[in-house]
């Protein structure tokens, strides 16, 4: 336990200040998107997991240089 006093932040400010979390969002709705679409192509649910490695073995690194281009311009 850490000796120095923990600054008392309410969680939804936090969440809503912190752009790190508005990436994790933005990249676990992406990932839901993916496992419904391959859910849907294998006939049954592939389960999150399975999703979360084949979309980021496949579409992250695309994923993340369009939503960078597009937030810069």
């Amino acid at each position: 336990m850490s000796n120095y006093p923990q600054e008392q932040i309410p969680a939804n400010n936090l969440a809503e200040r912190s752009s790190l979390y508005a990436e994790f969002l933005a990249e676990r709705q992406e990932i839901l998107r993916h496992k419904w679409i391959e859910s849907e192509k294998a006939g049954m649910d592939i389960g999150f997991e399975r999703a979360l490695l084949d979309w980021t073995r496949h579409h992250r690194a695309n994923w993340r240089l369009r939503r960078k281009a597009s937030a810069q311009g």
